[in-house]
């Protein structure tokens, strides 16, 4: 009787790239087999498949289970590293075809595992072709930090707000503006299921067209890339392709375009690991210094000061150091003067205005052609279901998801516009900015104590006490639309007698 063959075809996606098909081997099996009359009854075909480990693959076990029945009793293939590169397996594969008295033709080395020099051949030539494979995963590996260094793609994706242009990782029009509307959203609430809820609501969603979720807010809101610097070679996958982490010492930091501050980015990470430590955000402040006055008792460690019980003064709980709060608010009244009145500071401030301004009509840019890239999948979708390539069924199922976010960007766009037009005409002139910010000074005396706590919130950072000189540490300065409306309200709400 001929013998039953199998043929074996593993060619990789880069050896395809080179000119090597899969229809040549297995045409070049079929006329070793013609020639030796054998009967080639089956082809396992695992073309594009990686030789690193092959034994879990359904056509490997296709195979085996044919060994096992008999149908089959030769494997043919064109060399041993087409059928696996892992030592390992190839020897397995060796003892489990002896052990169904199954024999193994490989064509460029010639062997025949039926006999006692083809075994001990194919075992020298298994352990060189492990050796080559080592020998390149190194190569792959050095040249991963080289790559890494340069900041050139090592091939992942590029991270959500980010696109590679160029081999360089540059921002996306479309998503940076989402990315950073994530941070403003955190910031303010500090809860990662209400900025994924409200991210959803306004029609935005991940790059595969998924919601956005806590864990996807979490991962974004932590990596260093939308702060400028783009972490790589901090991940591998072991033999089983779980994802494992890099030692730190290993991991590549290069300099990209940032989507938010520092300042911005620290602030919410600082609040995520508050989260974690299961530490609570805190009441709400009832003095209008608490938590940002320090004392300069210990520089390595300044102590916040605090009114205790119905002191009128902030006390240090190391040192006990105190301070009348009449005296501090009067102190921080003539620096907030000096605060105002400084040119840097206002050039500063109409600078803040115009990015402010730049920003959401970035954002609404981006808003417009998430738009037009939902519209073109419908519209897409729509022309397969009159062209009847695609059934009611699954028309449905793809166009309902589609509609859906329609109408969540759709409701969203009026608001975007809204404020984009609403910040354009705030834009104040420098003599305009000028003297709202002298205008503050002046006004000081007649906001109220919840207003004035508004006010310090978001221009000092920190306040420290130090034998008796007192430092302002200045954050930023609010925008100009911010600012003015502030005030605006607050004089024609909370006047009182001076």
């Amino acid at each position: 009787m001929k013998k039953r063959v199998g043929i074996w075809i593993r060619v990789s996606t880069e050896d395809q790239a080179k000119g090597e098909s899969p229809q040549h081997h297995e045409q070049r099996a079929r006329d070793y087999a013609a020639f030796r009359e054998w009967n080639v009854v089956e082809v396992y075909d695992l073309a594009g498949v990686s030789g690193k480990t092959v034994m879990e693959n359904a056509e490997t076990k296709r195979m085996m289970t044919d060994i096992k029945r008999g149908h089959i009793t030769v494997l043919i293939f064109s060399k041993l590293a087409r059928l696996a590169r892992n030592t390992k397996e190839l020897l397995e594969f060796a003892d489990f075809f002896r052990l169904h008295e199954a024999g193994m033709m490989s064509l460029q080395e010639n062997i025949d595992t039926s006999s006692p020099a083809g075994r001990l051949f194919y075992t020298m030539i298994a352990a060189m072709a492990q050796w080559e494979r080592e020998e390149i995963a190194d190569r792959v590996k050095a040249s991963i930090k080289i790559r890494a260094k340069l900041g050139k793609s090592l091939g992942g994706a590029a991270p959500f707000g980010y696109e590679w242009k160029d081999n360089k990782l540059v921002k996306s029009l479309v998503e940076a503006p989402v990315r950073k509307l994530m941070y403003e959203l955190f910031a303010e609430h500090k809860r990662k299921k209400s900025v994924a809820r409200m991210l959803n609501a306004q029609g935005y969603r991940t790059r595969n067209g998924s919601k956005f979720t806590d864990t996807t807010v979490v991962r974004l809101l932590q990596d260093t890339t939308a702060k400028g610097l783009y972490r790589s070679n901090h991940t591998y996958r072991d033999g089983a392709g779980k994802l494992l982490s890099k030692a730190e010492s290993e991991w590549i930091f290069t300099p990209v375009e940032a989507i938010v501050s520092e300042k911005l980015w620290k602030e919410c990470n600082d609040a995520l690991d508050a989260r974690k430590a299961d530490r609570p955000l805190g009441p709400k402040t009832v003095h209008m210094f608490a938590g940002l006055l320090h004392c300069g008792c210990n520089p390595e460690k300044p102590q916040k000061m605090y009114v205790f019980s119905r002191s009128p003064k902030y006390v240090c709980p190391e040192c006990r150091n105190k301070i009348p709060i009449e005296t501090i608010e009067a102190v921080f009244q003539d620096a907030l003067k000096e605060f105002f009145v400084s040119a840097d500071r206002i050039k500063q401030h109409l600078e803040s205005a115009n990015q402010n301004l730049t920003d959401k009509k970035n954002q609404l840019v981006a808003h417009e052609r998430q738009i037009e890239k939902v519209q073109a999948e419908m519209d897409k979708t729509y022309q397969l279901y009159q062209k009847d390539q695609i059934t009611p069924e699954g028309f449905g199922k793809i166009y309902k998801p589609l509609e859906e976010r329609m109408k969540e960007l759709s409701a969203e766009l009026p608001r975007l516009q809204a404020e984009v037009d609403a910040l354009g005409m705030r834009q104040l002139s420098a003599e305009e900015v000028l003297a709202e910010a002298s205008d503050l000074h002046r006004r000081w005396p007649k906001f109220g104590k919840e207003e004035k706590r508004r006010i310090i919130e978001s221009i000092v950072e920190r306040i420290t006490l130090s034998n008796d000189e007192f430092d302002v540490t200045w954050s930023y300065l609010p925008s100009s639309e911010e600012l003015t409306k502030r005030q605006r309200n607050l004089s024609g709400s909370s006047r009182r007698p001076a």
